[in-house]
């Protein structure tokens, strides 16, 4: 198996628990917001500390196996674990988090009422 078929297995592993979160808390612009802005700091500093890994030859890649496209010296196929943990924390946190209404205080206050 490739990595970038050993990728899409993860992220799109990943997608069910995203779909369930957006269906069942249909999260407002600053959660998107938030899960982008995380999404795209990983993959700077995925791209940032694998390339000074690469280039430290810490580890290596078989690149029979890579597509060949790389951001420094990242091979693209690294880039989705960071978008694959993104989109399950991000996921997850917002299932398991109390709904909206009671996390607002003067909602609460109402619900007292």
């Amino acid at each position: 198996m490739t990595y970038l078929g050993l990728a899409a297995v993860f992220t799109a592993a990943t997608l069910p628990v995203l779909a369930l979160a957006v269906v069942t808390r249909r999260p407002d612009r600053r959660w998107w917001a938030a899960t982008g802005l995380t999404a795209v700091a990983l993959a700077v500093l995925t791209a940032v500390f694998d390339s000074v890994m690469i280039a430290a030859d810490l580890f290596r890649f078989d690149e029979s196996a890579l597509t060949g496209i790389h951001v420094g010296l990242a091979p693209i196929e690294d880039f989705a674990w960071p978008l694959a943990a993104t989109v399950l924390v991000s996921s997850l946190l917002l299932l398991l988090s109390p709904p909206a209404r009671h996390r607002d205080p003067a909602l609460r206050s109402q619900d007292q009422a």
